[in-house]
């Protein structure tokens, strides 16, 4: 009688490193052929010209094609991060490309190893504080004592309540109230940016000065209307900026700041050294 052999495990060979069980390799979001290439079940040549960025964003982080109202909201987000002058990012990228000029990938790629908890990547902190507390709360949850419960947990750990304040936009940060205006107009406004609000009210009274949302905290709240996880938030932000930094390499190659940048910071730096 002929002995059957057991097939192999899932995704390997029998007797490969013991019979080892493997996870068979798998991704949805685009295949190709010789003649073809689909995007998350969309051919990409009809997204060709009929789809904005943004929207394209959307697909690939969704799975589907924004309706009218989100992709109004989402674009709004993706244009509030891709600029805002001359920050450290932007800084960094210059800096990179005097140095490394062969390499602009590189000089991007400097700027936004920056975009973290103070400066653009705020919005994953935000969000998941957001939709962590509102998921420990219930649906029927008083925000008010919500809000309070966050400002009290990041007082007692010591730590910046993450979506408040701002070093330039003291009072208000002028992108916050034209986010929210822009999500309510659409229908995606709901306990989620009712929550941050509360939060930088209660803040402000804690810590005794003001502590408005900024465009960070607005946008990991619409993110969290928009059904997105928090742990993309900061994906976002790295995503738009992208563009921002990419033209300020440009403004660099045309109207150079970067030895500038280093030639003051030296000489202020080490003054006291050679002027005792």
């Amino acid at each position: 009688m002929t002995t059957r052999k057991p097939p192999p495990p899932e995704g390997g060979r029998a007797g490969e490193r013991g019979s080892r069980t493997r996870k068979r390799l798998k991704s949805n979001l685009g295949w190709s052929t010789a003649d073809r290439i689909v995007v998350q079940g969309h051919d990409l040549v009809d997204l060709i010209g009929n789809t904005s960025l943004g929207d394209f964003a959307f697909l690939e982080l969704k799975g589907r094609l924004p309706t009218p109202e989100e992709s109004t909201v989402f674009n709004a987000i993706a244009v509030t991060l891709v600029e805002h002058g001359m920050t450290p990012s932007a800084i960094a990228a210059r800096l990179t490309y005097f140095g490394a000029p062969e390499s602009l990938q590189a000089a991007v790629a400097a700027g936004l190893l920056g975009m973290g908890s103070r400066f653009g990547g705020s919005i994953e902190e935000a969000a998941r504080t957001l939709q962590e507390a509102l998921g420990a709360a219930g649906p029927d949850a008083d925000l008010g004592e919500v809000a309070r419960d966050v400002v009290a947990t990041y007082k007692k750990t010591k730590q910046p309540i993450a979506g408040l304040g701002h070093p330039i936009h003291k009072a208000v940060d002028p992108r916050t109230p034209r986010l929210f205006a822009i999500a309510l107009e659409n229908g995606l406004s709901g306990r989620y940016i009712e929550l941050i609000k509360l939060i930088s009210e209660e803040g402000g009274r804690a810590y005794e000065r003001e502590l408005p949302v900024n465009a960070t905290g607005a946008i990991g709240a619409i993110l969290c209307e928009l059904d997105f996880p928090w742990q993309v938030g900061r994906g976002l932000a790295v995503m738009a900026r992208a563009i921002g930094l990419v033209a300020h390499i440009q403004e660099e190659i045309k109207e150079p700041l970067a030895a500038e940048i280093w030639r003051r910071v030296e000489d202020e730096a080490s003054e006291h050294n050679r002027n005792p």
